[in-house]
This record gives C-alpha cells, structure tokens and sequence, in this order.
C-alpha cells in the first residue's frame, strides 16, 4: 500500500490533482496551502551548480587495506591488512555546465570520501596526475576562459588559447587534456589520482610527502573524438548510464589504490638534480625515482537511493585530513584547502556536514551552533570551549605531526621563465604512439584553427619547446584545416 500524502508537515493532502477554486472555473483560492507549498518547494528545488564539476555521478563502495603503510602513517584506516572502511566516490566532468555531455573533452573529477574512525578523508582528485596551474590565484581567470563568453554566452577557444599560449606551466596538462586521455570511456575505465602532494606522519612523528594513485583494474579505455562527439548527441548521460548499470547488475567495478612516497631530503635531491619543484601541481614524480607502493583496493557496491541527497548535495573538500596525514607546500593545494569548504557553504548551507552524505560515520563534537538547517544543533551541551589552563598542541593540527620548516621572505614570486614547464610534457609526448600523436595533433587543429594568429604562434612555440615533432605536426594538422602558419 502506498503511503499516504501530507503536507511537509505532516498534514494529510485530501486531493492533489486539483486546486482550490471558487467555482469549478475559478480563481484559484491563496488559502490553498498544499498548492503554494508544492509551488513553492518546485521553485527551490534547484541548489546553486557548482561552479566547476557540475556534472557528477556517484557510488558507495569499500576500501580494504592490502598492504602495510604503517611504518608512514598512524592512520587507522591502515592499521591492519584486510581492515575496510566505508566509502563514497563521486566523478565528473569540470567545465561544463549539469546539462552537458559527459563525453566532451575535459578533465575527470575523481573524489573519494573515506568514513573512517577517526572522520572523513577526502582525497579529492582529478583523473590526471597534473593541472593546468601552480597557483590558485589564477584559478578563476582560467576557468572563465572554461566556461561561456561573457558577450555570446558562447565556449570561447580564443579565450581559452589566450590563457594557455601564455601559460606555459598549463602545458603537460593540456597534452593530457587533447590526447586520446581527454575523452576517457566512462568513469570505470579511468585512473585516480590525488594529484597534489600531501603528507604522512606515523607515530613517531616523523612525515613523509605522498602522492595517491588509484588504478583501475578494468584498464584504461578512451574515446575517439569521433564516438565522443556522437555519444554526446546520441547519449549525453552515457558514463553516468555505464556506471549506474554496472553497479545495479553486480559488476563492481575496482581500483588498486598506490601510494608514492618521499622523505624532505629525498625531495631535495630530486629537485637539486632536476629542477623541478616536488611541490608543483603542474609536474609528475616520475615512477622510476618513486615507485608506486601498494595500500589497498577501492570498490564500488552500491547506487545511491536519491541522487539529489546523495550525490548533488556531497560535499568534499581536501581539507578533510584524519590524523596520521597532513598537507604540503603546495600552493594550489593551499588555495583549495579554503576554496572547497567555502564552496560547500555556499552552494548547501553552513550545516552541510549534518546531512547524511556528509555527516562522519564516528563521534563528532564541537562549538558550532544555529545557521540555516541546524538539525544537530548539540542540545544544550556548552557552547563554547574552556581555555585549557595547560595550553594546547604546539603544531599542525594537534596530531602530534612535526613542525613544517618555513623559509623567505613574504612576497608574490613569479617563476615564469625561470621554471622548466616543457621537459615533462615532451616526455609524455614522447611516451605516446604515432597513432596517439596524430589524434593530439588533430584534436588540438580543431580548436585552434578557430584562433587568431598570434595566439597560435604563441601556443606553437610552447610545443616546439617541449618536443620540435609536437610544434611540427600541430602545425600540419592546422595546415589540413586551411591556417598555414609558419
């Protein structure tokens, strides 16, 4: 038997197919509640989109411990082989809007939520180990250049060439972004990755720096352009369609959770030797001088039962750290630890760590109180924390993790041109087979023949730079398409 309609007040509705009206013709009477509150709630149902990842599809799933970290971390998430903690994932695309594809060329947000003892860890991530930035303060300027003109409501490649030709650190990201990897097979056949490097303290106080693999264990499978452009006309909701079904019929998808790890001073050596930054969103650890240790394996088991409670309204954020991890110098890292929780209280409410989704699966006290939606709102408990005649943990976030030695001068430090932001990208284009390089070459002439001059010789010399044979058959594709450009 179906349940009986009420009100949102519990009130039983006698009929909800018609209005109150004077007469059968009308008007319609304002004392009819049910009407205006259905009304209402219609007009509000629609939370603000997030700004970028609007796009998103959700799982609950498990983490088991594989293998032993604890000699890295005193998390007790990994302090026994075969533990499990509960978890919830939620993918996406970045640019565009709800509406769009799920097929169109971008990045893939990969965020998981780990319910541990201790509270939440969110890793929150993208499906590529880098970035198009070094610096959160250029985070909104790019994304505009992501998102519709301001005149012609229209995508922009002008202005998103503009951006890039004179961003050269963007480049190992935008090789990724328009080589077969920009237009993953859904959200099963794709790697995770933590992207930035974050921290580990164990017991002993000691901290390593770590970066966060999750490997799919079905392969890696990608899109042409072609069946990526169809996809989008035939199914716009294809990888939320493929994940939804193969969860529902039991075919769980997994994947292999790594770690790479390294001491301070074995970072030092590594930039001593190479000149790079460890700390620098825009570039990899390559394996060979970090191998990839393995920690546990992530599974997908269960469908949310409401998407809008579920998977619209999570809200992550990589500020969510449990004692045994910490962060690093990172400056983007930096500018999401504030942007992401910041996000949350606009987009759901000062209160939305009380709703479900949100909420830690473990005790939980503090002094915040009232604001919209305070449904756990601490009863009559205190209100206010008593200053501990003792005095308090002296570092960090009182887990018993070192000091973070700081050095230089407060100031806003510029690197461009003192920075290498080409090595890495050749390499990975070097990594690439003839086939992969003439789908990059094209991918990038479809875009760019629709820019000026100047932007394009700009972009060509950051290409040059990174491999002469990048520059060479960009230039080619560009030529097939009518922009002779030398």
């Amino acid at each position: 038997m179906s349940q009986k309609m009420t009100t949102a007040s519990g009130i039983p509705v006698a009929d909800n197919q018609n209005s109150l009206t004077a007469g059968p013709r009308g008007p319609v009477l304002l004392q009819d509640f049910h009407l205006i509150e259905k009304l209402q709630h219609f007009n509000r149902e629609r939370i603000p989109e997030r700004v970028v990842h609007a796009k998103g599809s959700g799982a609950y799933g498990t983490f088991t411990v594989t293998h032993d970290i604890s000699k890295y971390t005193k998390a007790k998430l990994f302090s026994s082989i075969g533990k499990q903690t509960a978890a919830f994932v939620r993918f996406s695309t970045v640019g565009g809007e709800k509406g769009s594809a799920d097929t169109e060329r971008d990045p893939r947000g990969f965020a998981v939520r780990f319910y541990t003892e201790e509270g939440n860890w969110d890793l929150v991530g993208n499906n590529t180990p880098t970035f198009f930035l070094k610096d959160g303060i250029k985070f909104p300027d790019f994304i505009h250049t992501q998102k519709r003109d301001p005149q012609t409501n229209l995508k922009s490649p002008t202005a998103m060439f503009d951006f890039w030709s004179k961003a050269p650190e963007s480049l190992h990201q935008v090789t990724i972004l328009f080589s077969d990897r920009g237009t993953p097979d859904g959200y099963r056949f794709m790697d995770g990755f933590g992207s930035h490097t974050f921290s580990l303290i164990n017991d002993g106080g000691e901290r390593v720096y770590v970066k966060w693999h999750l490997k799919t264990q079905l392969g890696i499978r990608n899109l042409s352009a072609a069946d990526a452009v169809r996809l989008a006309g035939e199914d716009p909701d294809y990888a939320q369609r493929d994940l939804f079904g193969a969860i529902a019929s039991g075919d769980f998808p997994r994947w292999d959770v790594k770690v790479q790890v390294a001491t301070e001073q074995q970072l030092a050596d590594w930039e001593a030797r190479t000149g790079w930054n460890p700390f620098d969103l825009t570039k990899v650890w390559p394996h060979g001088d970090f191998p990839l240790i393995p920690v546990g394996v992530l599974e997908l088991n269960r469908n949310p039962v409401n998407y809008h409670a579920e998977v619209e309204q999570a809200a992550l954020s990589p500020a969510n750290v449990v004692p045994g991890m910490g962060f690093s110098p990172d400056k983007m890292l930096q500018a999401r630890l504030f942007a992401y929780h910041d996000a949350q209280l606009y987009r759901v409410g000062t209160n939305h760590q009380h709703l479900p989704v949100n909420a830690p699966r473990c005790p939980f006290h503090n002094q915040q109180r009232d604001g919209s939606m305070a449904f756990a709102n601490g009863g009559a408990e205190q209100n206010f924390a008593a200053v501990q005649a003792g005095g308090s943990a002296p570092y960090g976030m009182g887990h018993g993790e070192p000091p973070l030695a700081l050095s230089g001068g407060a100031g806003r430090y510029d690197g461009r041109g003192q920075e290498d932001d080409f090595t890495q990208a050749g390499n990975l284009f070097r990594l690439f087979s003839q086939q992969e390089k003439l789908n990059l070459f094209e991918n990038l002439a479809v875009p760019m023949s629709q820019v000026s001059d100047e932007i394009i010789q700009r972009q060509l010399a950051q290409f040059d730079r990174a491999d002469p044979a990048y520059g060479a058959g960009v230039r080619a594709a560009l030529k097939s398409r009518g922009r002779n450009i030398d």
